[in-house]
């Protein structure tokens, strides 16, 4: 048996697709345009290369996009005053903090001074409080974009078991939250957890959100298992990357493009043998992430229009 690869990217796109009509129509109504505002905090590459993203993003789409970029040396006093001038302005209907901040930094108390009605990442502690209650407003970008992947490729939830293999407040928390609320039996997996594969392998749909490129092999999954990947791990060397991902020719063309590859937390190339569908790296998981950022901002956008999240 070989895995069926669920397609994060199509899947993204109809996203982005419904999003637009949705900013269309909300322009035609009330003359109102969805605006985002980002905040970079220092040079970080990567992190400057997300913001590329998202405003390319919002453009594709009709969504307004403001970006302020502070030095790496700016005060906890400075990244606050920009933050509450974002939370006053009438005309930005969601904010993003890209993480990760320069040291010094309190990335927690930066969150929670973002207006939680314009918390378009869905990290702030009400947002995060509403979720656990059951009552999601503005829902993490990367675990909401998990179960539309999921839903939108047909994969069941209810009364699954589904194991989450990582707790952090990004990811693991939160997705295992909204499987719990599809009706799925969830199970948390961590470091300390006793016989991890043991407990993987009674997944019917295993999360892999554990930052340890190619941890989960073949030995984790059952027969059958729907696996998700959301790691992204830059593999700079060969023997590891053939480890992961085996003959994977896309991945080699880059590898002697760049010297490094993106793989995940799965071993692909073992996995797939096994698992019934897997989420591929990249171009699983990845895209959703942003494509669920645009879906917050309008959403954001509208409850702010019509009263109220």
């Amino acid at each position: 048996m070989t895995a069926q690869s669920l397609d994060g990217s199509q899947v993204a796109e109809q996203i982005l697709a419904e999003v637009k009509s949705g900013v269309e129509q909300l322009r035609r109504e009330t003359g109102v345009t969805p605006t985002l505002a980002t905040l970079l905090v220092g040079d970080d590459p990567a992190s400057q290369v997300y913001i590329k993203r998202k405003i390319k993003t919002c453009a594709g789409i009709g969504i307004v996009s403001r970006h302020e970029r502070l030095p790496a040396d700016t005060s906890a006093a400075q990244a606050l005053a920009c933050i509450h001038r974002f939370n006053r302005d009438p005309d930005v209907h969601g904010i993003l903090l890209q993480l990760p901040l320069p040291a010094g930094l309190d990335a927690d108390a930066l969150t929670a001074a973002i207006d939680p009605a314009k918390d378009v990442d869905g990290f702030h502690p009400i947002n995060m409080g509403c979720l656990a209650l059951g009552r999601p407003r503005l829902v993490p970008c990367t675990p909401a974009g998990i179960i539309e992947l999921l839903v939108r490729s047909g994969v069941a939830l209810r009364g699954r078991r589904a194991v989450v293999a990582g707790r952090s407040n990004i990811v693991g928390k939160p997705v295992g939250l909204l499987l719990l609320q599809r009706d799925a039996t969830v199970t948390y997996c961590h470091s300390k957890t006793a016989d991890l594969p043991g407990v993987c392998r009674q997944a019917d749909i295993l999360i892999a959100a554990i930052g340890r490129p190619g941890m989960i092999t073949a030995d984790y999954v059952a027969p059958g298992a729907v696996v998700v990947d959301v790691g992204i791990n830059a593999i700079g060397d060969a023997a590891e990357l053939r480890r992961i991902v085996g003959d994977s020719e896309s991945h080699w063309q880059q590898f002697q493009k760049k010297g490094s590859a993106l793989a995940g937390d799965v071993e692909w190339a073992s996995v797939r043998e096994k698992a019934s569908a897997v989420t591929p790296v990249p171009g699983g998981v990845g895209p959703l992430t942003i494509a669920m950022l645009m879906k917050n901002t309008l959403q954001a956008c509208l409850a702010r229009v019509k009263g109220g999240l």
